[in-house]
């Protein structure tokens, strides 16, 4: 839908360049008083004295996403390690939680995401790396760890304040973490949209979590939902398109857009959600 979306777009774009062309008056569709063309439009974002996440985020909590990409044949080997890290940090006061734990099935193959939670702030992101630079234990399984890894990567992530919390699931689901890479300036227009589209994906309990990027790759915003199956994603994201509203905030939302992709993920057997 998004592609059509954005086809449509592009044609609706040309059409209207060749109207102003020949010099249509103001009341035409592609007026600056409205229309739908101009509704399709990346709104300006007005000047502001805050910073985006003190507005789009009200906690004191980071949230640490870690991407490991895997040698392909260690996946076994390297879960062992994983597990045995996550307990060594559960045992230590490093104010540092696992909420989820997960083997990608469809995306990237031979991958594996950790999504970590930060009590207090950055402090306790400080805290917890002079601790752990000081722990011969953490710091042996690290070094272990590194043998089955061909390339890893994270980030510091903020939750956006109009989400639900993140709350372990049970009941064997999977999860699908929707990544997307906004143009610069548009995080703003971007949570005003979800701050109304999340109201539409409540029914089926799918929301997981919400999250945009603070250190790391920025202006990039991960969305993670859970699903019982795929049958079940299948039919809460058609049960959506059944909210008035919700192809407005897919219209509004699909210009913001520079790069997105999807992974359906499998939790891990040490995972606190599953």
């Amino acid at each position: 839908m998004a592609l059509r979306i954005a086809s449509l777009l592009q044609r609706q774009q040309v059409a209207c360049t060749e109207i102003l062309k020949r010099g249509v008056s103001s009341t035409s569709s592609c007026s600056q008083d409205g229309g739908w063309f101009n509704k399709l439009l990346v709104r300006k974002i007005e000047p502001t004295k805050e910073s985006h996440s003190r507005m789009l985020s009200d906690k004191e909590v980071i949230y640490e996403l870690q991407t490991h990409n895997l040698k392909p044949g260690t996946v076994a080997q390297y879960l062992k390690n994983y597990d045995q890290y996550v307990q060594e940090v559960k045992e230590r006061n490093l104010h540092l939680e696992l909420c989820g734990s997960w083997t990608v099935g469809v995306g990237d193959q031979d991958q594996c995401v950790h999504l970590w939670k930060y009590d207090g702030g950055y402090k306790s992101i400080d805290q917890a790396k002079r601790l752990m630079d000081e722990d011969t234990v953490i710091q042996n399984l690290l070094s272990d760890r590194n043998v089955h890894l061909r390339s890893r990567s994270n980030q510091y992530l903020l939750s956006f304040s109009f989400w639900p919390l993140v709350t372990p699931r049970q009941g064997g689901n999977i999860y699908e973490i929707r990544s997307y890479f906004l143009k610069p300036g548009t995080m703003i227009e971007w949570g005003n949209n979800w701050a109304r589209a999340i109201t539409f994906r409540q029914s089926n309990n799918e929301a997981f979590g919400g999250f945009f990027s603070q250190v790391g790759r920025l202006y990039n915003v991960h969305h993670i939902w859970c699903y019982s199956d795929m049958d079940h994603r299948k039919q809460s994201r058609e049960d959506a398109w059944q909210h008035p509203g919700w192809d407005e905030v897919v219209a509004y939302t699909v210009p913001l857009i520079r790069e997105m992709h999807t992974r359906i993920l499998y939790p891990n057997h040490f995972s606190p959600t599953n």
